[in-house]
């Protein structure tokens, strides 16, 4: 694979996972970071190390992956409450590799126009497709992107549940991992968490792997692996065939309706970062009538 490195902070000064932990129980996984390509595997006290072809990187196991870093984080790997409470179901469901930049990947997450349309009868159904107001906002003492308040008719919103108004809360962490809470199904008290971990290869292909910390006693782990795994691909069909597959942060660039304010603010969350790497850039006004 020829790629080319990110020289962009905002990105480098990040933790990703690069593997789940139990990749590594049968051998050494190569993959690529960033441009930049990676070995993991353990050393000789059984502790995951990650190495490029010139240094040892900096690690973390959090979440059931190891997570590494190309550039100096200023913050440690985001943390998940749910993932510490005792009885909850833990899926892991899975990379699923995507031809698109990981902004793309994050935005369509946080996309609640779509469920009607592409998860049809599970997210979604024609019958019901406004998307209801909600709140959003960009939480300063964390520097991150919240969504707030936000329910959609789901025709069947886990792999146990009948019809129901999902109540959905969105977070983004970090500019290219993103997270769902959830009124549970199973206990009405509590909150359901799904990460979707994204690991950036290039500026147009990355890969993601759905996390689910759940409340619910009743489902097979093949039941609630299935049912996410259906959902993520057909996502992908969607992401990949987005153009440009870079995501602009030029709101020029294109219209955004009500529905797309969690992306809206997604976008300014960014471009007042000065994020490039994967992104098209914002235009001067000079330049307003020209397309990248």
């Amino acid at each position: 694979m020829t790629t080319t490195l990110c020289d962009d902070p905002v990105v480098l000064d990040r933790w990703y996972p690069v593997c789940a932990e139990n990749e590594l129980e049968a051998a050494a996984v190569a993959t690529t970071l960033l441009g930049a390509d990676l070995t993991c595997g353990h050393d000789q006290d059984g502790h995951p190390v990650v190495h490029t072809a010139a240094r040892e990187l900096p690690v973390r196991t959090k979440f059931g992956f190891v997570w590494t870093t190309l550039g100096e984080p200023v913050r440690d790997v985001f943390t998940i409450d749910e993932a510490d409470e005792p009885g909850r179901r833990y899926v892991a469901c899975g990379w699923v590799t995507l031809r698109s930049s990981p902004g793309r990947v994050v935005e369509n997450f946080l996309d609640m126009a779509h469920f009607p349309f592409v998860h049809t009868g599970i997210l979604g159904g024609e019958a019901a497709t406004e998307v209801a107001r909600y709140s959003w906002e960009i939480r300063k003492d964390t520097d991150e992107v919240w969504a707030t308040d936000c329910k959609f008719f789901q025709p069947q919103m886990s792999a146990a549940s009948e019809g129901t108004f999902a109540h959905l809360t969105y977070r983004v962490p970090d500019p290219y991992q993103v997270m769902l809470y959830r009124i549970s199904p199973s206990d009405e008290t509590r909150l359901d968490a799904i990460a979707l971990f994204i690991q950036p290869i290039t500026e147009t292909l990355c890969r993601a792997q759905p996390v689910m910390y759940l409340v619910d006693p009743d489902s097979t782990h093949t039941e609630l692996t299935q049912f996410e795994q259906v959902i993520f691909l057909q996502d992908r069909i969607i992401v990949e065939n987005q153009r440009p597959l870079l995501l602009p942060l030029d709101p020029r660039d294109e219209i955004p309706t009500r529905a797309d304010a969690s992306s809206v603010t997604y976008r300014r969350w960014l471009k007042a970062k000065g994020l490039r790497w994967g992104a098209l850039p914002f235009r001067p006004a000079h330049t307003a009538g020209a397309r990248p």
